[in-house]
């Protein structure tokens, strides 16, 4: 008998033991099941095209019709508040003032440690954009001449000029006046001819007499006439690029120049990884004032935003073919499990959509397979 009732109690401790575990597991479940049905305060800030205020207050955009189609397919409640920045849009987010952001949002493996995020819907890259008044700016030209690069072969090409001034003194000293009287008589002498010789000037003076010197004349002068052109063709060709195209060709010449950023972006962290230097500002207008007023050379952001801007805003700067850091854009969330699928579901179906495709080519010119 007293077996039979230990046996019964054993068992009913090992169901409440069970119950105490599972209960928090299924309460958590049914709690990430529970559907959105109050308001969601939905976070975003200005950043056009995708995200555009007007005079009234009123929002539209790729980003803002895109969260309109998804939440009105899945029958959300929100209203839009602007966040003023992107550091204050994701702060307030993770802090839980906003259920929902919605803008030119990338994804970093630094933010989605933060939040949580949805599948992306525009795949964009980051741009640089430089003065458009290219002809008129020297400066360019003027760092070009005063860089390494070209420092490096003006020394190259005086360099070939004493070795062969060097060889006909030597050859010549013992049997010819011109290149004798001395050695540093005798060796001006000859790295005077060298010179004349390399630049094609017709002078009076000494000339080799000896065999071993005219044979040294001889393959100077063939060295020295395609040195020349070598020489002057590429200088010509990057004085020619700095002249017409500024002085950002590559990202490395981002190194060389005074680069501005928006603050808090993900451009600061791409820079930063590339260590080069730059000047951040607190809006694309502001960096774009400062290009324009010569405080800064280069200014990288994301590419579809700086094109909006220039086309629409008749501002004195253009894109470069340059184009790195390729980013994502998505929907950030607080951590809700569901509503990120039903987001997802949504955003999928929206970009197979015709209505997809004329939201782009509405805002952005541009057709989509």
């Amino acid at each position: 008998m007293r077996c039979w009732t230990r046996s019964v109690l054993a068992a009913f401790a090992a169901a409440l033991l069970f119950a105490s575990i599972v209960s928090p597991a299924a309460d958590a479940a049914a709690q990430d099941e529970t559907p959105i049905t109050g308001e969601l305060v939905v976070g975003t800030k200005e950043a056009p095209p995708f995200a555009i205020k007007n005079d009234k207050g009123e929002w539209s955009g790729i980003s803002i019709e895109l969260w309109r189609k998804v939440a009105d397919q899945i029958k959300l409640k929100y209203r839009l508040v602007d966040a003023g920045s992107m550091p204050a849009l994701l702060d307030r987010l993770e802090k839980g003032d906003f259920d929902v952001a919605v803008a030119a949002i990338t994804v970093t493996p630094e933010r989605e440690q933060r939040i949580d995020f949805t599948l992306p819907y525009f795949e964009a890259g980051t741009g640089i954009a430089v003065r458009g008044d290219h002809i008129a700016n020297w400066m360019p030209v003027i760092r070009s001449l005063a860089s390494y690069g070209f420092v490096q072969a003006a020394l190259a090409m005086l360099g070939l000029a004493c070795l062969a001034g060097g060889l006909i003194w030597l050859f010549e000293h013992n049997t010819n006046e011109g290149f004798g009287g001395g050695m540093a008589h005798g060796l001006s002498s000859g790295v005077l001819w060298s010179t004349h010789t390399m630049t094609q000037r017709r002078v009076g003076g000494a000339a080799p007499t000896t065999l071993a010197g005219r044979i040294v004349a001889i393959v100077w002068m063939i060295v020295s006439v395609i040195a020349i052109a070598v020489f002057t063709a590429g200088l010509t060709s990057a004085l020619t690029t700095k002249r017409l195209h500024g002085a950002v060709n590559s990202i490395a010449d981002l190194e060389y120049v005074r680069v501005g950023v928006v603050q808090g972006v993900s451009t600061e962290d791409a820079l930063s990884r590339r260590r080069i230097k730059f000047q951040s500002f607190a809006s694309p207008a502001a960096a774009f004032n400062a290009l324009r007023d010569g405080s800064i050379d280069a200014f990288v952001y994301d590419r579809p935003i700086m094109a909006w801007m220039i086309r629409h805003s008749g501002l004195a700067a253009e894109l470069t073919d340059v184009t790195f850091e390729p980013q994502s854009y998505a929907i950030a969330l607080r951590n809700d499990r569901t509503l990120r699928k039903e987001l997802n579901v949504a955003l999928l179906e929206a970009e197979q959509s015709d209505w997809w495709k004329d939201i782009l080519f509405r805002y952005l010119g541009q057709r989509t397979n």
